[in-house]
């Protein structure tokens, strides 16, 4: 099976490029191309030792993108079957790639009018869990071993290589990689901030649902993970700053993803004002890299189709260049 490759030494210091005074663990560089790898492997390995799955046996998941993707090398790796349930804001490129491994796929195109996309997805896979007995659906929304991966990993590499760690900001979906750092930080470093982002729309923080267009972060429905009393604060971020970040990002070398232009946009407005912060003090995650948003967050026209509101500001970014 695919382990995660080293990433732990690879930090981005932004203070330079971006002048926000934040060091950016980048998970992108492994198997899978995103921090997914990491539960992924880890709920997998405990099927296995639980019996529960099987050579040659059928996974079912739902997934907004990276975690299918992760699930997909994995099952490819070990010889499963796996069926991924995502909706029609995966990346195209994703979905491909889910797809070359062997993995089927079934986009969800219709939300839920309560839930939204998560609570179709989930709602077609408890109806593909019937229709195929003896499949196992591991649950990244409830699965322990979800926050646990980053428990043991991410948050104990950042803590080894920050030893002055006051902030740590952390991007909500699951809400496995903010659970499982916070509780960390709680348990061995109490006197760290572990700070919460997301979208906004999301309800991981207890705010409204609303729709939302970027995959990554955020959800329909009230997180299973994530108890809000081990977060020193919580930001949200609207999509059009989402945006805004990742392309600022970009013209400095920096291509990521969704998640971690929300992140950073979370983060500097959350530090503006903290002049005492200074290097190796403040630390956020890359979870993945851009190029799998070339056709969405850096394509001019699909921006435009979904935030008229910016069109004028590429316009100007185009003349400018």
């Amino acid at each position: 099976m695919p382990t995660a490759f080293n990433t732990r030494d690879l930090y981005v210091d932004l203070t330079r490029r971006i002048g926000i005074p934040l060091h950016l663990k980048c998970e992108g560089f492994n198997f899978a191309g995103s921090i997914k790898l990491k539960p992924a492997i880890a709920m997998v390995q405990a099927a296995e030792r639980a019996g529960r799955l099987k050579p040659g046996g059928l996974l079912i998941e739902s997934s907004s993108g990276n975690l299918g993707l992760a699930l997909s090398i994995i099952a490819a790796d070990r010889g499963y079957q796996f069926l991924c349930v995502t909706d029609d804001r995966c990346n195209p490129a994703t979905v491909a790639a889910m797809r070359a491994y062997g993995t089927s796929v079934e986009i969800i195109t219709d939300p839920d009018p309560e839930g939204g996309y998560l609570a179709a997805r989930l709602r077609r896979v408890d109806e593909l869990l019937a229709e195929n007995p003896g499949s196992l659906w591991l649950d990244q929304y409830r699965n322990y071993e979800n926050w646990l991966s980053h428990y043991r990993s991410t948050a104990s590499e950042i803590a080894e290589a920050y030893p002055n760690l006051r902030y740590l900001f952390v991007g909500a979906g699951t809400t496995g990689t903010v659970s499982g750092c916070a509780r960390y930080m709680l348990d061995h470093y109490p006197s760290v901030q572990v700070i919460g982002v997301d979208s906004s729309g999301s309800v991981n923080f207890g705010t409204p649902s609303a729709p939302r267009q970027i995959p990554g972060l955020g959800s329909g429905i009230p997180p299973h993970h994530l108890d809000l009393s081990d977060l020193a604060d919580t930001v949200l971020v609207d999509e059009i700053d989402t945006i805004r970040m990742c392309r600022r990002l970009a013209r400095t070398g920096l291509l990521f993803g969704g998640s971690t232009g929300t992140v950073v946009a979370g983060a500097e407005r959350w530090l503006a004002g903290r002049s005492d912060v200074v290097a190796g003090e403040a630390v956020t995650l890359a979870p993945d890299l851009g190029e799998r948003y070339l056709g969405s967050i850096y394509d001019d026209a699909w921006v435009t189709a979904r935030f008229p509101e910016l069109a004028c500001e590429l316009q100007d970014l185009q003349a400018a260049q």
